[in-house]
């Protein structure tokens, strides 16, 4: 896929030879046009090429002010007008570009426009899971994913074996029953990295239109207050604001609908929710962070397709969490740790105890003599059922984890994630065959999805993580889930309520025991910075910070006192530091290595004076994951 100058560049040339038909065409109703089979788009680069569209063109005037500023805002920015946009390049945004596309293709409407922004370089790249997926939802997507004659089939899924579930001590691994929920026959184990890419060549194949490398950083709005669409960050900006040589508009994507198909903690989903009250009728979200290496181990050692859960050691009984390792591919095993992230402890590190749990026996024996290839962090949603806000507006609707439809005790939610946006896009595509013109409210999605699969398995499981919050900690969500899980099976009258939120539940640095970690020992445990190096991350320096911290003392003064350095302890890429400084009265700086993000969101969460906004740096920058 082609990077976000590249196609830039290419969409002005044509813009310009094409104005004057443009002018025509957009004076004409789109929606019920009929193209030639020639135009719809067929590789990597045709969606830019082989199609006529509705720019607009604005002269490249710089004005400056008296004294010589320039305002990068003084310059229109070039539009482009489709039937529907999606922001996002995961499982459930390109679910529901596919699904939209197949329906439109079944009418013979294949001008419909559907475009879908992703922020990474390219499809996948920040994509991070276990994942052990469960296919409904791609089997009803694309039924042939797997078949033998499918020549575009995905190669790459290794059937899970047998299922082992394990509780934990410092030095000993005792067997417990697994609930049925984390049955795993059926299922398949992937690399959801490669797994995404092969949706976005499926996505390309049915006409979609995917500018990777376009970061969505701006909601528009209608006069009315509806979603009009969005816009991207503008490019070649100094650190300080300032345009540069390479300064480059962002650019206006307007639709009739826009999906938000972020991830986890959405930058625009929070502006979303917010501006609509869309939590009105739910509980706030909580949040885990998923830590993970990708390790080729001795082939003697490996055991293809077998799964490996565990609880307990290295973490306290009052921080929710566990373990995993996956066998798949040729000698591949992935092995991760997610930690609930309204654990109290601020002295606690996520990836310090990632890389204490891998010198557990039941890890070690597995990794040693094998070789780390890759890392990453993402943060991710425990909410569940209580959690979920209402996902239609006015102009739009929430798709996918964006929402918030992991199902904690399964520990699984691509098939939800892919579902969802299934659903949306039958909805859009109901919604605007039904309506000309006007703001368009997604009706039929909320109602699906309360008769959807995602409902009732999520609703079933609904009590199980609240009950991690009970006086008996660990033990007593064991014990209350496994009566969930075998006998109650969500069937009561109840819902348990989530007892805070996660930058709440942190407490003072001094009510807590410090916790010192060992150095690791770089063959099974490695430092923060030779992880990060895993990742591939990237970011261009001399641009604006995009971990928003309005004053960087000020955030000191309030957090250091009593956290005593939370912010380089729950991030798991080493951005936040508190560097010594005898000029400063609290006798440390607080500094921001925003190169290092991986873009897992655990800042915008965790920090107790949520003092920290995540927003998107330039597109096509951030992680390159591998194997994730």
């Amino acid at each position: 896929m082609a990077s976000r100058r590249s196609v830039t560049a290419c969409l002005q040339r044509n813009l310009l030879k094409q104005q004057s038909i443009r002018a025509t065409s957009q004076c004409t109703p789109r929606f019920f046009q009929r193209a030639p089979s020639s135009s719809r788009p067929r590789g990597p680069l045709s969606c830019y090429l082989g199609q006529q569209r509705a720019f607009s063109i604005s002269p490249r005037k710089r004005f400056a002010d008296v004294d010589g500023h320039f305002d990068p805002n003084s310059i229109d920015r070039e539009s482009d007008e489709v039937d529907v946009c999606i922001v996002g390049g995961g499982p459930s945004g390109l679910s529901a570009a596919i699904r939209l596309k197949q329906l439109a293709n079944e009418a013979g409407n294949e001008d419909f426009r559907v475009l879908l922004l992703e922020k990474a370089g390219e499809i996948g790249a920040h994509i991070l899971s276990g994942a052990v997926i469960e296919p409904t939802a791609v089997k009803e997507l694309l039924p042939d994913w797997l078949s033998e004659d499918n020549e575009n089939r995905f190669e790459h899924a290794t059937p899970a074996g047998g299922d082992k579930m394990r509780f934990l001590t410092k030095s000993s691994s005792i067997p417990i029953p697994a609930p049925p929920q984390m049955n795993n026959h059926g299922n398949y184990i992937v690399s959801l990295n490669q797994f995404t890419k092969w949706l976005g060549e499926r996505a390309e194949e049915v006409g979609v239109e995917i500018y990777p490398g376009f970061a969505a950083s701006e909601i528009l709005y209608k006069s009315d207050g509806s979603v009009k669409g969005v816009a991207t960050n503008d490019l070649g900006l100094s650190r300080s604001g300032k345009p540069k040589d390479s300064f480059e508009r962002g650019m206006e994507f307007h639709a009739r609908i826009t999906l938000f198909a972020e991830g986890c903690h959405g930058s625009l989903t929070k502006q979303i929710i917010k501006k609509f009250d869309l939590r009105r009728e739910s509980q706030h979200q909580t949040y885990g962070l998923g830590v993970k290496e990708v390790w080729e181990v001795l082939p003697e050692k490996f055991q293809k397709g077998q799964i490996v859960h565990s609880m307990g050691y290295p973490l306290p009984v009052d921080t929710y969490g566990g373990g995993w390792m996956y066998h798949f591919g040729k000698n591949l095993v992935s092995v991760g740790l997610v930690v609930g992230l309204d654990y109290p402890n601020p002295w606690l590190s996520p990836y310090q105890e990632f890389q204490k749990m891998k010198h557990h026996p039941l890890y070690k024996s597995v990794l040693e003599g094998g070789k780390c290839i890759s890392y990453g962090a993402r943060a991710l949603n425990e909410g569940g059922f209580q959690s979920i806000p209402k996902v239609a507006f006015p102009g739009g609707a929430l798709i996918g984890d964006t929402a918030g439809f992991l199902n904690v005790p399964k520990i699984k939610g691509t098939h939800t994630a892919m579902k969802s946006g299934m659903l949306a896009a039958e909805a859009t595509w109901t919604a605007l065959g039904n309506s000309d013109a006007g703001t368009i409210f997604l009706y039929d999605y909320e109602d699906a999805l309360r008769k959807s699969s995602i409902w009732k398995e999520l609703k079933e499981v609904r009590n199980m993580r609240p009950s991690f919050h009970t006086p008996l900690k660990l033990f007593g969500g064991i014990m209350y889930s496994g009566l969930e899980a075998y006998v109650l099976k969500g069937k009561v009258p109840w819902t348990l309520k989530h007892k805070g939120t996660d930058h709440g539940a942190t407490k003072n640095a001094d009510q807590c025991n410090k916790i010192e970690y060992e150095k690791p020992d770089g063959k099974i445990s490695f430092d923060i910075l030779t992880s990060v190096s895993r990742t591939g991350t990237n970011h261009e320096e001399d641009q604006p910070v995009h971990l928003q911290v309005k004053d960087w003392e000020k955030h000191a003064t309030e957090e250091w006192p009593k956290y005593k350095g939370v912010e380089n302890r729950f991030c798991p890429a080493g951005v936040y530091e508190y560097i010594e400084d005898d000029s400063k009265d609290l006798g440390v700086r607080f500094q921001i290595n925003a190169q290092n993000c991986i873009h897992c969101k655990t800042c915008d969460i965790k920090v107790p004076n949520q003092g920290i906004n995540w927003s998107t740096p330039q597109g096509g920058e951030g992680p390159k994951y591998f194997m994730t």
